[in-house]
């Protein structure tokens, strides 16, 4: 059975006139009379009662109509829906993100823009750390990734640079740096003081920036406690454990007894904020998700400003 017989089907049943169906089907009354035998004759059943000049349909024929009018509708919805989804108007992407990236204002724009854009593509979005995300990369399991680390240990991911963002202390409420002068501190300064620091065990990221950092200015930071997650690491700054270096977005995480103080410029101590994709971008939503990430990256944005 091909979908042509239930359309033949449906035609004579809606017209109840063999004449008429083939009129509105485009073709002869002989063959279309012959292809709805050859119907009946497949799956076991007569569809139609046959008088002079008129075929109605019997109650077996009721039964099947519906279901005929059913497979006809999805099909052209399938047909729909791929054609939408080769235009790029419907399909899912899947976004990974990091805790600091995820409260990161260019990613909030991103997925707000793309969203109002596309509003048939569904996104999904699912937190991790920069190790984790990439491999999901490299696996094709995502579309894209917020990270904040570069992506060298992975040859099938790539990525573009949205943002290079400030550094900012978090300190507990309760300690001197957080009772003094409210301007910036300098790295230099948070020397002879306990660190709490994050890092991810499989890869590169934010700790390492930071450990150089610290190297260039002659110290190592004493480290009383190591998490893995930028959000987990204020949690424990905010009970007292010491304090900690965190992307400007961080702050977005107003937790009780933490107080977030700038870094001074000229330590000038900045970490990405990329956009990892796989090497092989080939959909049109994947493009047109690139496309909105350039329109709201710093450079874009400074660069518009200019003209």
């Amino acid at each position: 059975m091909e979908l042509r017989h239930l359309r033949y089907f449906v035609a004579v049943a809606e017209e109840e006139h063999i004449t008429r169906a083939a009129v509105r089907l485009g073709m002869k009354q002989p063959p279309l009379s012959q292809q709805i035998k050859q119907l009946e004759q497949e799956i076991g059943v007569e569809l139609f009662d046959r008088r002079p000049k008129r075929i109605t349909l019997n109650a077996a024929g009721k039964v099947f109509l519906s279901d005929a009018r059913r497979i006809l509708a999805s099909a052209e919805d399938a047909v729909d829906r791929v054609r939408k989804f080769d235009l790029g108007q419907e399909g899912t992407l899947l976004i990974g993100m990091t805790s600091s990236a995820s409260v990161h204002p260019i990613c909030i724009s991103v997925i707000e823009e793309f969203r109002m854009a596309q509003p048939l593509v569904a996104l999904q979005i699912e937190e991790g750390a920069n190790h984790d995300l990439l491999r999901l990369l490299e696996e094709e399991r995502l579309d894209f990734a917020f990270v904040r680390s570069e992506v060298d240990r992975y040859p099938l991911v790539t990525r573009t640079t949205l943002a290079k963002e400030p550094m900012v202390v978090a300190i507990p409420g309760k300690h001197p740096l957080a009772q003094g002068a409210p301007g910036p501190l300098r790295l230099a300064d948070l020397a002879a003081v306990d660190w709490v620091m994050y890092r991810q065990s499989n890869g590169a990221g934010i700790y390492d920036t930071l450990i150089e950092a610290c190297a260039a200015r002659g110290f190592r930071p004493r480290a009383v406690g190591t998490t893995e997650r930028v959000i987990s690491a204020i949690n424990m700054v905010a009970t007292g454990f010491g304090i900690t270096v965190v992307p400007r977005a961080a702050e977005a995480f107003r937790l009780p007894n933490v107080v977030y103080r700038a870094l001074a410029d000229d330590d000038d101590v900045t970490v990405p904020l990329n956009v990892a994709f796989h090497r092989h971008v080939t959909s049109v939503p994947r493009r047109r998700f690139l496309s909105v990430c350039d329109r709201n990256s710093d450079g874009a944005m400074s660069g518009a400003g200019a003209v």
